[in-house]
């Protein structure tokens, strides 16, 4: 009876520590280790023809998606529209050892001597929206300039007629983009070898204008048309900051605009039927392109040559 006693006496203290929080408390599992931050793929640099422009800041969001997505460095730089500080844009990059080089040229021509320093150096080279001119690169990326231009010239012919008079607000000389867009128009408007006479003199003038791909420009130009050609019925414009430029100097005037990039000022203009059509490109995923492009040749694949991006004409009817 008393070992019985003892046994209850010795079991009501073990309850009684346990209601009271007592005995040994299990201990506290090992924090767990954060995971060290994966070793960056490489580093890019992309060096923009002008950040001024929404077209090529859109281009350059889409390539800042594209590098956190594949753990590289970018630096991007933007040239401001001069073709001498993006030589020196250039050569900085090159000296903060970038593995690729993205470049977007303000001129085809003048970039060269930039993009060859950056291949003597060992860094990959990929040209994006305009071609670097003499110079193999890597990869070049842009939209089919020459058929978008064209098919933007249809659109006004088709909607004015074959002998409406009609005319063109140029970007910047040299550009790539410039000289493909402009042959993408003449070809429409003078179709074949009906362009100039063997000495390399124009059949039939068009009034054109340089807008360097800026609205200020593009005003000017318009403003210029005007002057000389009073009665123009139609305006292509090779981007749509000239087309929106050209649309202030018209004022009241029923001149037919139509500009090239689908930016989200120039879709708002055609909605206010303030502009007729525009060409869509789409610069996001040009930029997300060169960079997935610059990962591959960082892990040591095979890449494309050329990699053309779809273009099409964009009207009221689609605008959205």
């Amino acid at each position: 009876m008393k070992k019985l006693f003892a046994l209850f006496l010795s079991l009501a203290m073990v309850l009684s520590l346990a209601a009271c929080g007592g005995g040994n408390k299990p201990a506290d599992p090992a924090p767990a280790e954060s995971a060290a931050p994966a070793a960056s793929l490489g580093t890019v640099g992309l060096s923009v023809s002008t950040m001024e422009n929404p077209f090529f800041v859109t281009l350059a969001d889409g390539a800042k998606s594209a590098a956190a997505d594949a753990n590289i460095d970018l630096i991007t730089t933007d040239a401001g529209d001069d073709a001498a500080k993006q030589n020196a844009d250039i050569e900085e990059l090159i000296g903060k050892n970038i593995d690729v080089l993205i470049v977007n040229p303000v001129d085809s021509d003048a970039v060269a001597s930039a993009v060859q320093a950056a291949q003597e150096k060992g860094i990959k080279v990929i040209a994006v929206d305009r071609k670097v001119n003499g110079v193999d690169v890597d990869c070049s990326i842009s939209s089919d300039n020459h058929d978008g231009a064209a098919m933007a010239t249809e659109y006004i012919i088709n909607t004015l007629g074959e002998d409406a008079k009609v005319a063109e607000i140029t970007g910047t000389p040299n550009a790539s983009a410039t000289i493909e867009r402009g042959e993408g128009f003449r070809s429409v408007i003078l179709p074949g070898e009906d362009i100039v006479n063997g000495d390399g003199t124009a059949v039939v003038s068009i009034p054109s204008e340089c807008g360097n791909f800026s609205r200020e420009d593009g005003k000017a130009a318009m403003e210029a048309i005007l002057a000389a050609t009073p009665d123009v019925q139609a305006v292509f414009a090779q981007n749509d900051e000239m087309a929106l430029g050209a649309i202030e100097a018209i004022g009241d005037k029923d001149i037919m605009i139509v500009g090239f990039d689908a930016t989200e000022d120039g879709l708002a203009a055609i909605k206010d039927g303030k502009m007729a059509a525009t060409v869509a490109q789409r610069p996001e995923l040009m930029g997300e392109t060169a960079v997935e492009t610059a990962a591959k040749l960082l892990n040591g694949k095979n890449i494309l040559k050329d990699i053309p991006v779809d273009v099409h004409l964009v009207t009221a009817e689609n605008a959205g």
